[in-house]
């Protein structure tokens, strides 16, 4: 690999480059002689603050500035975090590389005057910011009583709101806290059997151009087989069930033995309509999994759900 050279796409905001920067030096430590450049650029869900996720499309809201660097050939690689990265990639795009996963969990972080609190003890009416409907549906189905409020921007733009008394508590991904160094604003992490993380939560994704076999050597060192196991299969469910970033379908991933053990969920947006199932079998077939999964939930009305969520929240042509 001496003298070879790898140019990195990557959001601009301080997880992104956290994250991308983690990438660069792991590689560098595998390949001696490899060059690394970054592009950092801003993508459309950075730029549009004033709207929720849901409102604005839910297709690569994050990731498209960054995959047409690949596409005109201004980029070899694209760090994501695995969460924002849609199941259909564009043609010519590929999945090369999973890292290995945080915790994927949620996680409460609480305004000083609630330390004293738990999620299930918040007070009636106490005012939880988060952006994502996955988090809403679950924790509108759980505590009823809570009210619920869109926050959008970066993490620590979250957290100045929170701490300013805009919020009583934020639900953020603790993978994010914790890269970012934040750990010690997490209060609660969130029990899976309240909140089924997103998919492919906690891992970070490298994109690439599709049979570019020599950048698929210089990422593969990154590959973690376990968490790549476990997150394919969320991905297939996701895919299977022709769910967006911003629809309420949760999932959980275990390894009992050499079985994987996949949970997953589908809610109403009122939190009203909740239903949740699991498979288990072979971990070297992932995704037949996943989509196995996804026809157990179909079967249970997820698709009727679904729909009446893409009528709603899908933007206007």
């Amino acid at each position: 690999m001496a003298g070879s050279q790898l140019r990195i796409a990557s959001r601009r905001s301080q997880l992104a480059m956290v994250q991308t920067h983690w990438v660069r030096d792991e590689l560098a430590k595998a390949h001696d002689g490899l060059e690394i450049t970054i592009e950092a650029m801003a993508t459309q869900g950075d730029k549009i603050l004033d709207v929720a996720l849901a409102k604005i499309g839910d297709k690569g809201l994050f990731t498209k500035e960054l995959e047409a660097q690949m596409l005109v050939d201004r980029a070899d690689i694209a760090v994501h975090s695995l969460k924002d990265l849609p199941t259909n990639l564009p043609e010519g795009l590929m999945l090369g590389c999973i890292t290995e996963r945080e915790d994927p969990a949620d996680a409460l972080v609480v305004h000083e005057k609630h330390k004293d609190k738990t999620l299930a003890t918040l007070p009636d009416g106490a005012v939880v910011g988060t952006s994502s409907l996955r988090r809403l549906a679950q924790l509108r189905h759980h505590y009823p009583h809570l009210t619920f409020k869109d926050v959008r921007g970066n993490v620590i733009t979250r957290l100045e709101k929170l701490d300013s008394g805009e919020f009583d508590c934020l639900i953020l991904a603790a993978a994010g806290l914790g890269r970012l160094g934040l750990g010690d604003r997490i209060h609660e992490l969130i029990d899976p059997s309240i909140s089924l993380h997103a998919v492919g939560q906690g891992a970070l994704g490298i994109e690439c151009r599709d049979g570019d076999a020599e950048v698929l050597e210089q990422i593969k060192v990154l590959e973690h087989v376990p968490t790549a196991r476990r997150c394919l299969a969320e991905r297939a469910f996701l895919r299977e069930l022709e769910g967006g970033c911003q629809v309420p379908i949760g999932v959980n991933t275990r390894f009992e033995g050499d079985e994987l053990v996949l949970t997953g969920m589908v809610a109403s947006l009122d939190g009203k309509r909740l239903i949740r199932d699991q498979v288990q079998g072979d971990q070297t077939n992932p995704e037949a999994l996943g989509i196995d999964l996804a026809h157990k939930l179909k079967a249970q009305g997820a698709g009727e759900i679904l729909e009446e969520i893409f009528a709603t929240v899908r933007p206007e042509a």
